[in-house]
């Protein structure tokens, strides 16, 4: 019995060992076409990134937009995790929108393209 619990405890953290450092994928885009005026849904998907730990920050003007929600942390069979956060929205040609992402010490900007 004894062996039977190492054995599954050492299996479980192989594969955490096993799971490589992996920079996030990052996709920003709208829930429907990007048209200046209209309400929309400004979307962030983070994905492929190890380790879990990580800040996903929705931005307008360099400044974060209040009443972003974000899903649970989920995770792929490698051990790879993804994300996504969204924020209601009114898109407005005078503004900028970032999906701002942190990860292992690293932040990157993404800038979102409206459908012009």
């Amino acid at each position: 019995m004894k062996e039977l619990a190492f054995l599954a405890v050492f299996l479980c953290a192989s594969q955490f060992i096993m799971a490589k450092e992996a920079s996030p994928k990052v996709q920003i885009y709208s829930r429907n076409p990007g048209k200046f005026g209209i309400d929309n849904v400004l979307i962030c998907h983070v994905s492929g990134f190890h380790p879990p730990e990580i800040k996903i920050d929705l931005l307008r003007n360099q400044q974060e937009i209040a009443g972003a929600n974000q899903t649970d942390l989920a995770f792929e069979e490698n051990w790879h995790y993804h994300l996504t956060k969204h924020v209601s929205f009114t898109p407005n040609s005078e503004e900028t929108y970032v999906c701002r992402v942190t990860h292992v010490g690293k932040t990157t900007y993404y800038v979102w393209e409206p459908d012009m």
